[in-house]
């Protein structure tokens, strides 16, 4: 693409270029290093500029409203600051990254040491950091090396006996792509099978009548291994050959070579999992290919569905690594295999058959990779490449920042006034009422050395924060619930705790996260807030605990909600009668019905309430001998169509004793709960995102920052659908019309932004972030 310039005057010009930084060079030239950008859009033909003199510029746009108003600038130089910003995410991403190395550096300096080795030998960033996630303290180098090639060997998955596959026979597909040796090595294993049950028990096939040749060569190899040969062109004639092969212990088939990108792959594994015969396919993986380029082979291979309508997931039966000899970073094979529980069934490493072909060995294959040197290592990270040495993390992070902020100069001279509009929409986020301020405080904590594991700190300040929106937001009680986080490995056994109000619902602290423990795997952690917050917390669960712990919290003063089933059984604890929920709801005095939507249609909510007692599991103990149940308050919703009178639905809330709160309010308890169960997953991600399943003060800022993208996910506000936008364009997603932007992304773009903003507040551009002030209350 050809830069050029036009509508060029010797005040004002309008350049086109492929990058902004080839377009703002091209500004100069013409106009001198005085000139003004006007706008900036990207188009067809690349990135457009319209720049002028400074005196001949247009008024300056003014500052957004912190509501994020756009009426003020036009739409496409206010959607500008996005497409650049967008291109600066590679830049976020390693400031991100930096700061989760240095942390690591300068708490443990053996294990980053460690984790540069891993990553050279082309070990992805995810499996290093988790193969060093238990590494004992106190080892030394050597010591770590060897613990890290014990568990990479360990959770290696390989073929765990070569004999009792060749023993079973069957039919085996070779796939891959293009390249990847597939007739070598179909010619290498049909030698093996040969050596163990003879030639006549061997048959060999090929399905590629496109490459010049194919067929010859499988057949060459055929006649010197004595074994027969046949080519097929379709799927009925894969069936009749399969057929006429069925007295073969085992069949081999050459498949066409394909990119993984190749549409035609899917057809090619519904053929072969179509077949009469059972096809167990193995894929071949080119040992020299990046590890990205591996990942996506695997996905393209990996699965085909049965065709026909007989449905069933076929699998892959297993790999076989190719060209191993060539490879310069081997690592990422293994890193593929374990990342894909994918066995390992045999090595490549040469041309000759059948030498060059052996059964996958763990250990030895581990030991290999580290010893594969490249003699010119461009493209991972070494010691000399990363500019510094394992024990200097300051020097790393000024290193670092002086990066990150020589970047953002090149964003600042180029869109001044969209440095502005940045901080104005950072000012809506904070004036939003979802604790966006109190996000980025904590974040700031991380680029700090002695603040970043201050769990004590940070816990005190959320505590304080959680106090003041209570008085705000609640009435007599603060309602907890408590999750196990999700959506990341390294969230694993981690639980975190929401505080919602008991007026409205709306979640406003996550002041606790934690590891759950033995004997309640989601813990009420929550109620040992209570002191500080002056209130009684009343935890939310999704179904109601046993009577032994509804025992002992009662005993403990502990108050708590549950939602219940028409099938549960209770005991009315006055006249001892029995019976289920469904059946005390028929027999309730509901109080006044009030218009509701239901379900997007009319209907008429009503409640009631009644005293029960939930039956025990067993009820054969003597009389006399069974402790008293527990006295419980059960409330009742019922749903009924506005125009029909029919019943639509009853809902059940069961709750302790000590709970006076109108039932007409803690009947919404349970759709409360439910709507905050999203955000465990999101608080998963967000813990491996900061790498903070071992870092208590991570997790907190972890946690705090996932509440904010709850609260901005929930809301309907204008604003809050612009700043959704905003953050997706930084994470690189573009928002689709009438879908909502997933947590995971507004996430990643919240990540980016605070880095983004800390950027440039240490460049010392001007932001007009106003002093925190409460946010209206619900």
């Amino acid at each position: 693409m050809n830069s050029r310039s036009s509508n060029a005057t010797d005040q004002t010009c309008r350049v086109v270029a492929p990058s902004s930084r080839e377009a703002l060079r091209l500004v100069r030239e013409k106009l001198g290093p005085d000139a003004v950008v006007l706008s900036n859009r990207v188009t067809a033909d690349g990135v457009e500029v319209l720049a002028a003199l400074e005196e001949f510029a247009a008024v300056p746009v003014p500052a957004v409203a912190p509501a994020m108003a756009r009426s003020a600038a036009p739409a496409a130089e206010s959607d500008a600051v996005l497409r650049e910003i967008h291109s600066m995410r590679g830049m976020i991403e390693e400031q991100l990254a930096g700061m989760a190395w240095n942390d690591k550096q300068r708490r443990d300096p053996v294990r980053g040491h460690l984790l540069r080795t891993l990553l050279g030998a082309g070990f992805s960033a995810r499996l290093a950091k988790d193969i060093l996630q238990d590494l004992p303290t106190g080892q030394g180098h050597a010591q770590g090396m060897d613990y890290a090639k014990a568990e990479l060997a360990r959770r290696m998955p390989l073929l765990e006996d070569e004999g009792a596959l060749l023993d079973e026979g069957g039919v085996y597909a070779l796939m891959g792509p293009t390249g990847v040796g597939k007739t070598t090595t179909t010619a290498k294993l049909a030698a093996r099978c040969v050596m163990r049950f003879g030639a006549d028990k061997l048959a060999l096939v090929t399905t590629d009548s496109y490459r010049i040749g194919a067929y010859e060569q499988l057949r060459i190899y055929g006649q010197i291994l004595g074994v027969s040969v046949h080519a097929v062109k379709d799927a009925a004639d894969l069936d009749r050959v399969l057929a006429g092969l069925r007295d073969k212990h085992m069949v081999l088939i050459d498949t066409v070579g394909m990119s993984q990108r190749d549409r035609a792959v899917a057809g090619q594994i519904a053929m072969l999992c179509g077949a009469s015969r059972p096809v167990k396919r193995l894929l071949l993986l080119n040992a020299s290919s990046h590890g990205d380029t591996l990942n996506e082979v695997v996905q393209a291979y990996r699965h085909g569905e049965k065709p026909g309508g007989m449905g069933g997931d076929w699998d892959l039966a297993g790999c076989i690594f190719t060209k191993v000899d060539e490879a310069t970073h081997p690592g990422a094979l293994i890193d593929m295999a374990i990342r894909h529980q994918l066995p390992v069934h045999y090595i490549s490493s040469g041309q000759q058959v059948p030498e060059h072909l052996a059964p996958a060995d763990g250990r030895a294959l581990v030991d290999s990779v580290f010893q594969a040197k490249s003699r010119s290592a461009l493209f991972v990270p070494g010691e000399s490449g990363l500019e510094d040495k394992p024990a200097a993390g300051d020097q790393e992070a000024q290193a670092t920042s002086e990066r990150l902020r020589a970047q953002c100069r090149q964003l600042i001279n180029a869109l001044t006034h969209n440095a502005q509009e940045l901080a104005a929409n950072a000012a809506a986020l904070s004036k939003g009422g979802i604790g966006f301020e109190e996000t980025r405080a904590l974040w700031r904590r991380l680029s700090a050395p002695a603040d970043a594991d201050d769990a004590q700190g940070i816990s005190r300040a959320l505590l304080s924060k959680a106090v003041e929106d209570s008085a705000a937001l609640c009435d007599g009680h603060v309602l907890a619930v408590a999750g196990e986080a999700r959506g990341s490995d390294a969230a694993q056994g981690l639980v975190g705790t929401l505080l919602l109000s008991d007026r409205t619902g709306k979640v406003f602290a996550a002041p606790l996260q934690g590891h759950a423990g033995p004997a309640h795997p989601v813990h009420p952690a929550g109620w040992a807030l209570q002191p500080a917050l002056g209130r009684a917390v009343v935890h939310l669960f999704a179904q109601a605990p046993e009577a032994g712990l509804i025992r002992q919290w009662q005993l403990e003063g502990r108050t708590w909600a549950a939602a219940g089933s028409s099938a549960m059984r209770f005991v009315d604890p006055d006249t001892g009668a029995r019976g289920t929920l469904g059946k005390l709801a028929a027999g309730l005095d509901f109080g006044t019905a009030q218009p509701v939507l239901y379900r997007k249609k009319a209907a008429l909510m009503s409640v009631a309430e009644a005293r029960i007692s939930l039956r025990p599991e067993l009820d054969e103990m003597a009389p006399g001998t069974q402790p008293p149940l527990p006295v419980l308050r059960c409330v009742v919703r019922r749903m009924v169509d506005a125009a029909s009178g029919k019943v639509l639905a009853h809902s059940y809330v069961l709750a302790d004793e000590a709970v006076r709160v109108p039932a007409q309010r803690m009947a919404q308890w349970p759709a409360w709960r439910s709507a905050a169960e999203p955000y465990f997953k999101l608080l998963g991600q967000g813990i491996g995102q900061l790498d903070a399943a071992d870092a208590p003060a991570r997790r907190l800022i972890a946690g705090q920052a996932c509440a904010t993208v709850f609260l901005l996910q929930s809301l309907q506000d204008g604003w809050a659908e612009t700043a959704r936008a905003a953050l997706a364009q930084l994470a690189g997603r573009a928002p689709k019309a009438g879908r909502p932007v997933p947590a995971a992304v507004l996430l990643e773009g919240l990540g980016k932004l605070l880095v983004l903003l800390d950027a440039l507040e240490t460049e010392g551009v001007e932001q007009p972030l106003p002093a925190h002030t409460p946010a209206a209350r619900g």
